[in-house]
């Protein structure tokens, strides 16, 4: 209920019912491409996959790709070279970096993915980073994952265009606990991000809300 995604380890317990991880699936089925920061990515056996047969025959449906293209980023490259996404070939993985990445961690990277985009300066830039998915790989819809760093600089960067939020009965807290959208400087209030609610479903005692850019 206060929107932590994690406790303050960073790890994700399933504390949202199937109900919850079933409308992740179904937000894949309609992604061309499916983003995740480094961190999650580390820590926890996370592939990206459509989530089986059902949700790939709603992606055949929606005149998509079986697999959604798979977008890691990590400005630093510091995403372990033995992650569980690594393992498993079902679909292109594209890594977003910059410049930061040190020379010899970034050609081990390129032997585990299909193609590098690269940054100047030490942070991605988004506005070019995102030209380049459009342009070099046709993806027009883009679902990001977090965690909340990740989350925290596209809302930064001003391009989201829409939130899915699943509130759930339960409060995590903790000072250092990530939430749905962090940052390493706080938003001053008359910038915060406009949003507007466009739906709610309810099931059981969890909310699954979706907001869009007002």
């Amino acid at each position: 209920m206060d929107a932590k995604i994690a406790t303050a380890n960073g790890i994700v317990s399933s504390f949202g019912t199937q109900k919850d991880l079933q409308h992740l699936y179904e937000l894949r089925a309609t992604a061309d491409a499916i983003m995740s920061g480094a961190r999650t990515l580390d820590r926890h056996p996370v592939t990206l996959g459509s989530g089986g047969d059902r949700f790939v025959n709603r992606r055949k449906r929606n005149h998509l790709e079986p697999n959604a293209l798979r977008v890691i980023v990590s400005g630093s490259g510091s995403i372990d070279l033995n992650a569980e996404v690594f393992k498993h070939r079902f679909s292109p993985i594209l890594l977003l970096t910059s410049t930061a990445c040190p020379a010899p961690q970034l050609d081990a990277l390129r032997h585990r993915v299909d193609a590098v985009h690269i940054s100047d300066g030490p942070h991605i830039e988004w506005q070019s980073a995102l030209h380049w998915l459009s342009t070099t790989w046709g993806v027009k819809r883009l679902l990001s994952e977090g965690g909340g760093a990740l989350n925290g600089a596209l809302f930064h960067a001003g391009v989201v265009d829409e939130l899915h939020l699943t509130l759930c009965p339960k409060l995590i807290g903790g000072r250092s606990s990530p939430s749905i959208a962090d940052a390493p400087i706080p938003t001053p209030l008359n910038q915060a991000y406009p949003l507007r609610l466009h739906s709610v479903r309810r099931h059981q005692d969890e909310l699954f809300l979706v907001y869009q850019r007002a």
